[in-house]
């Protein structure tokens, strides 16, 4: 017997004005599931089991949360937000937003039902709903989760969920701390204080040096045009010979293609840095986007950027170790030098020394880089993981960091054993606490997208381009308890796949320290130990700054290159009368009233996920890595498929050599697949034969992950024909 209809599900416009364009959704009696067909709203976002609403006879109903993404209720003065698997009771009249500010529903009952009839029914039903969403509140508040104790306590918890909203630094703390890359398609909260490609390349540059893994010149110089104005640009690559021969066709003819030697196989240029010359000073700027338009418009990055002045000739010998670590790794890269004039200074040859010329004393991070080959003697410490243990062990941390948890974020993940874990584990656990005790070991999490994070992400599967792993390096048994999920609600970047590269080591909201980084999770981006400890082989370039507790020194105004900027002598003269005091690094969820030492000056950081980390495992039940990450093969109808398939995204391959058979290039897109010239479908299969016993063969893939194979014939000239071989791209 068919259930009787209570009520609708009716379609509002943000002015929550009915949408008489969309179709009421009508809701039985019991169970009612909602999801994208359902809502007929094509957001991918929208799972197709979104919400389960229960109605019941009299009006009242329970909402529960089935898909990925969290669902907003409104009803009177309360603005509830309902995360997955949670429920929540409503009343007539309550608006619902499947996503949070879209696809507006607002719950009516049937006329002629008692509590859709009466007024006060209404607001009874309201109210409470209302008193329920207090009483839940404080329940959230010991859950750490969305705390709404009152309408006062409300405001409070929006602020959290939101914190990214109230992130703004003063000018002269900007050093101290870095900034996430505007993301297109978010909210403006979540893009607050985010920088975006044209705010750091800027100003009157004479020289410009880029180093990044990947470049697509198509993009970078109409997103920068002022790079076309530069004199002198130094191009710093990882890129194959197939985008080479495309870059030296597209540059213009003042700008000079470099890619260091890689002594050492299956390394990559991975570093992601900018030196811009101005002149007036240098500007140091370290981050994690790959020069393509994906990474600085759809993805989850972060920068750091300092400008520095020329030394005064008095202070011409004087150094500091930020200097000595950036001229040691620029020296590594073997870049040509070249000649530039720098007006009102003289003339110079570009080259690593030339970097010598400039005043880092202010500088307030520390510089962690890796340089490919096999590093012993005085050079053990001077890269990769043992860097960072060096520059740990000289530092004092508070004694609450005393075996305090590490985190470990990151896109790509290497092919890893237990003993280097160890190892990477007793690098980064290095440092005292104020009573001169070693802080000892702390257990990591890994923080990882699931396959819904990709699915409902800004790109759709496409993002899962960028968090590459083969399967065989996950499903290593000894993994299963890092993994971590990745919830990043408070910078508004659930949606915004993660590019950025973070380590760091906490304490409820209080960071140790915190690394910005281009390294991966791999021995060849961190190095590993041989020879009985006494070598460390590193196969990839790699640069990252490190922020530490320091003393904060508020000038008032800081040194800038692009702002009219202090001369050498002021700077030192304001840094000689300028005020010095203790500084903390802390989170942006980070609350005053909640730490009990007030009287240390903070340094916010944006930290992109929340703290501390929702592990794989705390859901309950067997960890299914083909259900929870990113790598498994997504079951999806063919069409489906098709559509993400086909967007034309710059994506990446899994890098090294991997990456030359997986990738090529194809007008201004590149895909992650295989393309076969062929005059025929006999060639063709023969080709694909081959193809997927090289891909068995090399255990990039399971056998079973291309038991699926789709083949596309499309025209890229009139003299031949290619076809496009889609299953090769499955396992990600």
């Amino acid at each position: 017997m068919a259930h009787s209809l209570v009520g609708h599900l009716v379609p509002l416009s943000k002015t929550l004005e009915e949408n008489s364009s969309c179709p009421r959704i009508p809701l039985a009696e019991g169970p009612n599931v909602i999801g994208r067909s359902a809502a007929s709203v094509p957001d991918k976002r929208l799972s197709h089991k979104h919400i389960t609403l229960t109605a019941s006879a009299d009006g009242s109903a329970s909402l529960l949360v089935e898909g990925r993404n969290p669902v907003v209720v409104n009803a009177g003065k309360e603005r509830m937000r309902v995360g997955s698997g949670e429920k929540v009771d409503i009343g007539p009249g309550c608006v619902i937003e499947l996503i949070p500010g879209h696809h507006l529903f607002k719950y009516e009952v049937l006329s002629g039902d008692p509590s859709g009839s009466s007024g006060g029914a209404k607001k009874n039903d309201a109210r409470a709903f209302e008193d329920r969403g207090r009483k839940r509140s404080r329940e959230d508040v010991q859950d750490q989760s969305f705390a709404r104790d009152s309408q006062s306590q409300a405001n409070r918890g929006q602020s959290d969920v939101e914190a990214i909203r109230n992130f703004h630094v003063p000018e002269e703390l900007l050093p101290y701390t870095f900034r996430l890359l505007r993301v297109q398609g978010l909210p403006a909260w979540a893009n607050t204080s985010c920088v975006s490609i044209e705010d750091v390349i800027k100003g009157d540059i004479i020289v410009a040096i880029l180093s990044n893994y990947m470049v697509d010149i198509d993009w970078l110089i109409p997103a920068c045009p002022i790079l076309a104005k530069v004199p002198h640009v130094l191009v710093i690559h990882g890129e194959g010979d197939g985008t080479l021969d495309h870059m030296k066709r597209k540059k213009p003819a003042n700008w000079v293609l470099h890619k260091p030697p890689l002594p050492i196989s299956y390394g990559t240029h991975h570093s992601k840095a900018m030196l811009l010359v101005y002149p007036t000073g240098v500007r140091i700027i370290v981050h994690t986007a790959n020069l393509i338009y994906v990474d600085w418009n759809n993805k989850s990055q972060g920068l750091w950027m300092q400008d520095f002045p020329w030394k005064d000739p008095s202070n011409a010998s004087k150094r500091c170790g930020f200097e000595d670590d950036l001229v040691d790794y620029l020296s590594a890269l073997k870049w040509p030098e070249f000649n530039i004039n720098v007006p009102a200074v003289g003339k110079f040859t570009i080259n690593p020394s030339f970097f010598k010329k400039f005043d880092y004393r202010d500088s307030v991070v520390r510089l962690i880089a890796s340089v490919p080959g096999y590093h012993t003697g005085s050079n053990l410490k001077k890269w990769g993981h043992m860097k960072l243990q060096s520059v740990l062990q000289e530092c004092t941390f508070d004694k609450d960091f005393q075996k305090s948890p590490l985190v470990y974020q990151f896109s790509s993940l290497g092919s890893l054993d237990e003993k280097w874990m160890a190892e990477l584990a007793s690098s980064m656990s290095s440092g005292f606490s104020e009573d001169k005790v070693p802080l000892g070991l702390g257990d990591p999490l890994i923080i990882w997208p699931t396959v819904e994070d990709v699915r409902c992400s800004l790109e759709g599967y496409a993002a899962g381009n960028a968090v590459p792993s083969p399967l065989k390096n996950v499903e290593k048994e000894f993994l299963k308890k890092y993994w971590a999920k990745w919830k990043a609600s408070h910078t508004g970047r659930c949606r915004s796949m993660p590019h950025i590269k973070t380590y760091t080591r906490y304490k409820g909201q209080k960071l140790a320290w915190f690394l910005l980084t281009s390294a991966n999770l791999s021995k060849a981006a961190w190095g590993a130990l041989q020879k009985k400890n006494s070598q460390l082989m590193i196969r990839s370039y790699e640069l990252g700054v490190l922020f530490l507790p320091c003393s904060i020194r508020r000038q008032g105004r800081i040194f800038s290159c692009t702002k009219n900027g202090l001369s050498s002598e002021d700077v030192s003269a304001s840094s000689r009368n300028s005020e010095v005091s203790r500084a903390k690094l802390v989170s942006l969820a980070w609350q005053r009233s909640q730490d009990k030492d007030s009287s240390l000056d903070i340094i916010p950081l944006p930290v992109p996920y929340e703290l501390p980390p929702q592990s794989y495992s705390q859901e309950g039940g067997t960890l299914n890595l083909n259900s929870l990450l990113v790598f498994s093969l997504p079951r999806l109808p063919l069409s489906e498929f098709f559509e993400h398939w086909m967007q034309m995204c710059p994506g990446h391959g899994i890098g090294g050599t991997q990456k030359k058979m997986c990738m090529v290039k194809c007008g201004r897109g590149k895909f992650s697949c295989m393309l076969f010239k062929s005059p025929d479908f006999h060639e063709l299969f023969s080709q694909t034969f081959k193809m997927l016993c090289l891909f068995y063969l090399s255990c990039m893939i399971p056998l079973r992950c291309v038991l699926i194979l789709t083949i596309c014939k499309f025209q890229l000239d009139k003299r031949s024909s290619w076809f496009h071989c889609l299953g090769t791209n499955l396992w990600l």
